[in-house]
């Protein structure tokens, strides 16, 4: 990391933690998850043509859940972004960090961009006041990047126990539409920002059409083919249902509110 000045960044040298209890949910680093930086010849504006977050306003204090979809307007890629200087941090998955590397360098062209790894951990805490509230959800926990240390615990459950889905093990790859992964409830989506890849399907879904599935959070049965991840150890799977269907899906305050409110007209 070139810059270490934001709130939301902890020197690479500090050692300092927030203080492990022996609850089920324990900070800090997410040992799954990996940085890319995208520098060079405006990085936001090289962004901001590809990817459904607005970058040109993203804020050094506020990152910012994402997604870079396919022209149909279907998820290949989540991340969260964090400015870092005239740079952007790409904090995503780990497994994905080099697919999602070699696809935004499909877009380079001649531009010089340059799109690595980036030194440095993502790290979690359920509570305290390091860092920032996750941009998705404040219940969510606090955010920020480091150095690399001791693993959290809990993570998952804790994320599963409100609602919210991440990565392509439950979004899936080129399957679902951004607007049923929730983007528009958790903020993951500007419709304001002007064109990017996907936008046409995904503003005409916003103002114009129902959003019919939804991806949930249900307790553990035999999988099937709406199923998209399973987690017997937490008894609970991902699967994408019709909003019609629910059943017992875990219905969550944020979700319940947006179900209740009618459908832009």
């Amino acid at each position: 990391m070139q810059s270490l000045t934001a709130s939301y960044l902890v020197s690479m040298t500090e050692t300092t933690l927030p203080a492990r209890s022996d609850s089920i949910s324990s900070g800090t680093m997410l040992a799954d998850r990996a940085l890319l930086r995208v520098a060079g010849d405006d990085p936001r504006g090289f962004l901001q043509g590809l990817i459904t977050q607005d970058v040109a306003t993203l804020d050094a204090a506020a990152p910012r859940w994402g997604g870079l979809l396919t022209p149909q307007g279907k998820a290949l890629f989540d991340f969260l972004l964090w400015a870092d200087d005239d740079a952007i941090l790409i904090d995503c998955e780990a497994t994905v960090a080099e697919a999602l590397a070699r696809r935004l360098s499909m877009y380079r062209l001649r531009r010089a961009i340059t799109i690595d790894p980036a030194p440095g951990a993502v790290h979690w805490s359920p509570d305290g006041d390091t860092g920032v509230s996750d941009p998705r959800l404040a219940e969510l926990g606090r955010r920020w990047l480091g150095a690399p240390a001791e693993p959290a615990t809990g993570w998952l459950a804790h994320r599963l126990s409100l609602g919210v889905t991440e990565g392509q093990a439950e979004l899936g790859s080129d399957q679902t539409l951004w607007l049923e992964t929730n983007a528009r409830e958790l903020g993951g989506v500007s419709f304001t920002k002007g064109c990017y890849t996907g936008q046409e399907n995904t503003a005409r879904m916003h103002h114009r059409a129902k959003v019919n599935r939804r991806l949930v959070v249900a307790p553990l049965t035999e999988p099937g083919d709406r199923t998209r991840a399973t987690y017997p150890d937490l008894g609970l799977m991902v699967e994408l249902r019709r909003v019609e269907a629910l059943g017992d899906a875990l219905v969550p305050a944020w979700l319940g509110a947006a179900l209740a409110t009618p459908e832009p007209a």
